[in-house]
């Protein structure tokens, strides 16, 4: 299948605006079948220029199990061609986990971020860039093929006792290399538990001093904007409010059904 048009011609015509269905199968872990046709519906939508239609379908693939980065770029394409900026940086960042070194994936989230700010977002400090370069899971694995080789090691010292001396300064090595590996996976594990982080997808949110809509308003959010959930306060069962903390470090209170929490 052909790829699609482009996505913003005018400055991003070297991407691709959808990923295609030889892409989508690779990393498909539900029916196939089913699944390949739907994507296929969904990319015919976009090409009509029917983009709400074309994320509706993408995000129902995402809910049905078929959520691969494939389907959130798409879905992120598809919802800043329908103007919907906010949705867009969801699906971008839900693609980003999923395949953080993905260079188109990190050129749109980038473009479109730059949309709601104005300007290019801060780079984050370089312990930060070197964690998220890999998934948790690929951080796993190296930790465990790190912790299995110093363990071979040792277990080479001991039935090998000439080989002691030799092996000493590699088993040294690869106890740090382990033991660091192991710290990383700690630290990813630790980021993805404690960072709940939402974006604005209302047009302009109103957060407030407190949860209630008596309450005094702090500060607003334009649709798009990256905030950090703090905490819940469910008033009832369709009334909920968050407590975030914007890019500037304010607090306050929103409605839950503002935002989309990643």
């Amino acid at each position: 299948m052909a790829r699609l048009s482009h996505f913003l011609t005018f400055s991003l015509s070297h991407l691709p605006v959808a990923q295609t269905v030889a892409s989508f199968i690779l990393t498909l872990n539900v029916s196939a079948g089913d699944a390949i046709q739907k994507f296929d519906q969904a990319n015919r939508l976009y090409e009509q220029g029917q983009f709400a239609e074309a994320a509706a379908a993408y995000q129902g693939l995402a809910a049905s199990g078929a959520g691969t980065a494939t389907v959130f770029y798409n879905l992120g394409n598809a919802w800043f061609k329908a103007g919907q900026l906010g949705r867009a940086v969801a699906a971008y960042r839900q693609a980003e986990k999923l395949e953080p070194r993905d260079p188109n994936i990190r050129f749109n989230l980038n473009f479109a971020r730059k949309q709601v700010t104005g300007s290019d977002a801060p780079e984050p400090a370089l312990w930060q860039r070197c964690l998220t370069r890999l998934t948790v899971n690929e951080w796993a694995v190296l930790a465990s093929c790190g912790l299995w080789l110093w363990f071979l090691s040792l277990i080479l010292r001991e039935f090998r006792p000439a080989l002691g001396r030799t092996l000493r300064g590699y088993t040294a090595t690869l106890g740090v290399v382990a033991v660091g590996l192991a710290a990383a996976l700690g630290v990813a594990m630790r980021e993805q538990i404690q960072a709940h982080e939402a974006v604005v997808v209302a047009p302009q949110a109103v957060v407030r001093f407190g949860p209630l809509e008596d309450s005094k308003v702090n500060y607003q959010l334009r649709d798009g904007s990256e905030v950090v959930v703090l905490d819940e306060k469910r008033l009832n069962p369709s009334e909920s409010w968050l407590q975030v903390r914007d890019a500037s470090r304010r607090v306050g209170w929103l409605k839950r059904d503002e935002v989309i929490i990643l």
